[in-house]
């Protein structure tokens, strides 16, 4: 039976909002800030295929399908397909929100306790939020 899992992580806005959403939009180039994104390729024009690993040794393997790209909104929105499913959304406003909503839907996934799968999650953002800022710094 797939679990479902609610994340929200939020910082202080790391540099002024157009070049922090310009950095999130492009995807292509999370390895390059991002420790726990591996790699991006780009199945067409609104779809990429992204390995995300962190803490655990498990390397998720997702879809992201865009669903909303809105600059003057701050927001930016895929639909989740693969190793979890479901959508993750990043708003900018006077913080920079990420909030996570998915399933897990492989029955190995759902062995583990709740507590180290929020752990790593948050070893994920964490390392998100000091590439970010380091990219933003130059």
């Amino acid at each position: 039976m797939a679990r479902t899992w609610r994340f929200e992580s939020r910082w202080p806005l790391p540099g002024p909002r157009h070049e922090v959403y310009a950095v999130l939009a492009d995807v292509e180039r999370y390895p390059e800030w991002w420790p726990g994104v591996r790699a991006v390729g780009r199945l067409d024009e609104q779809r990429g295929l992204v390995l995300v690993r962190s803490v655990l040794p498990l390397t998720l393997d997702l879809v992201l399908t865009s669903v909303r790209e809105d600059p003057d909104a701050g927001v930016l929105e895929v639909a989740i397909d693969g190793d979890l499913r479901g959508w993750s959304r990043f708003t900018l406003a006077e913080d920079l929100i990420y909030e996570q909503e998915v399933t897990t839907p492989k029955w190995f996934m759902n062995l583990a306790p709740r507590w180290i799968l929020r752990l790593n999650h948050a070893a994920v953002m964490r390392a998100a939020e000091q590439g970010l800022r380091a990219r933003l710094a130059g």
